[in-house]
């Protein structure tokens, strides 16, 4: 099989991954049918209230960190997910049926976008472990990058699919749609072959929730891709916010916004398939993705049409899926299993968690300056991300003068990762408790060296 595809060997990946793209595709759908309804509905083109709209949904990963993580990590993922999949789909239907009977107003979508976003802090974490439950270690990077894939190729299809039919037959359609493609990801999780399933030890009442906090503390490259991360999530990555206003500026309606959405997936899909080709995630490819996002959304703003900034925004999906996909291979296949679920959750709610605090100045940015402004507001939260990468690689004696090249460098990312281990005759098991921590060095130069942490 094609290495880009080396997960599909396995059934309940496949099984997965048809599930999961029905179920992304429908998120999407109402993603960009929620934005919408604020910013034209419920608002006078306030682009304010959408950013509210977006912290509310995002608080509660930020808020909720600790026990997401510990529930991750303590029960059984594949029955969590089935829960939080139905409950989503049971709050898309209420929001349905409110708009479809015109008694939507903005305060009941703020409580439904926060009681949604308590849901998503449980499953988000989830999902993104069990995909590394569903495939043997040496897979983990890919069958992450595929998963990142199905997301985009959702992305490229819900929104335009979303604004059609939101000129068509209204909002509160989308979202009763979006409510039955969740049966597709409850139906995969139903057939897949548990027997096959990685065993992993479930933690029991020793687990403590502080031990992802305290294993971080103990990553310094964690710690750096969590700071870029948040400022990513922060300034940068507020797509609803820019692809609506714009949207707007450009004279365009609901079917442009969500064209707008789903072109910036073209962008993002193949970033996530190149992702997949890599047989590692490294840190410096996270560190060029940011540069890269600043300086395509700054020429983006720039853009005195329609067509050409929709041509540019294909480059800012390239570089955002580039970054998302290679720091969430990085963090799962550098981090333990026992821990895994833990360390995810704090990823997702700093990834998430940024959006509460940067959404509403964002869309403050784009109602008073416009949306040019807002988007360059994002370029420099990508650039100030970048520059902290590249001062850690600096700092931490990374990045060397090339031996032959007079103005090359060379990165060194050999990276020391502690490791929690069991004391005793079988050194190579995970402790349920930290007992002690063995450095493992990755060097990112060599294209055949193993990932660390492979158990």
């Amino acid at each position: 099989m094609n290495a880009m595809f080396r997960s599909f060997a396995s059934f309940n990946y496949r099984v997965w991954f048809l599930g999961a793209l029905v179920s992304n595709i429908g998120s999407w759908m109402q993603s960009t049918a929620q934005s919408w309804v604020v910013l034209t509905y419920l608002t006078d083109n306030d682009a304010g209230a959408m950013g509210l709209t977006m912290a509310l949904q995002f608080a509660p990963p930020l808020l909720l960190v600790g026990l997401t993580g510990w529930v991750v990590d303590r029960f059984d993922r594949r029955f969590l997910l089935i829960v939080t999949q139905t409950l989503l789909g049971l709050l898309s239907v209420a929001t349905a049926i409110l708009l479809l009977n015109d008694a939507m107003t903005l305060g009941m979508m703020y409580g439904f976008a926060f009681a949604m976003g308590i849901v998503a802090a449980f499953d988000n974490p989830a999902r993104q472990t069990f995909v590394t439950d569903i495939v043997r270690h040496e897979l983990a990077s890919n069958a992450v990058a595929l998963n990142s894939a199905s997301f985009n190729s959702a992305r490229m299809l819900g929104p335009a699919v979303a604004g059609v039919l939101i000129v068509a037959i209204g909002s509160g359609w989308v979202f009763l749609l979006n409510a039955a493609t969740y049966v597709a990801m409850i139906t995969a999780l139903l057939l897949m072959r548990t027997h096959e399933l990685q065993p992993r030890a479930l933690q029991k009442n020793r687990s403590r929730l502080s031990d992802g906090f305290r294993y971080v503390r103990t990553r310094p490259d964690l710690v750096v891709i969590f700071v870029m991360i948040f400022l990513m999530g922060a300034l940068a990555m507020n797509f609803p916010i820019y692809a609506s206003t714009m949207a707007l500026e450009f004279g365009r309606e609901a079917d442009g916004f969500g064209l707008l959405s789903s072109i910036i997936a073209i962008g993002s899909l193949a970033g996530a398939l190149m992702a997949a080709r890599r047989d590692r995630a490294r840190m410096r490819v996270v560190i060029a993705a940011t540069g890269g996002f600043a300086a395509i959304a700054f020429l983006s703003s720039l853009m005195p049409s329609y067509w050409l900034y929709a041509l540019v925004i294909v480059g800012i999906g390239f570089a955002t899926v580039t970054m998302l996909t290679t720091a969430n291979g990085y963090v799962q296949t550098t981090t333990p299993p026992d821990v895994r679920g833990r360390v995810m959750a704090i990823y997702m709610a700093i990834l998430m968690g940024g959006t509460p605090v940067g959404a509403p100045i964002v869309g403050w940015i784009a109602a008073e300056w416009g949306p040019r402004a807002a988007i360059n507001t994002g370029a420099v939260g990508g650039l100030i991300s970048c520059v902290i990468g590249l001062t850690w690689l600096i700092a931490s004696g990374r990045l060397h003068r090339h031996e032959h090249r007079r103005l090359g460098f060379s990165i060194d990312e050999t990276v020391s990762i502690p490791v929690i281990v069991k004391p005793g005759p079988a050194p190579e098991e995970f402790s349920e408790e930290i007992a002690s921590t063995t450095p493992i060095s990755i060097v990112d130069d060599d294209p055949d060296a193993e990932p660390a942490a492979r158990r």
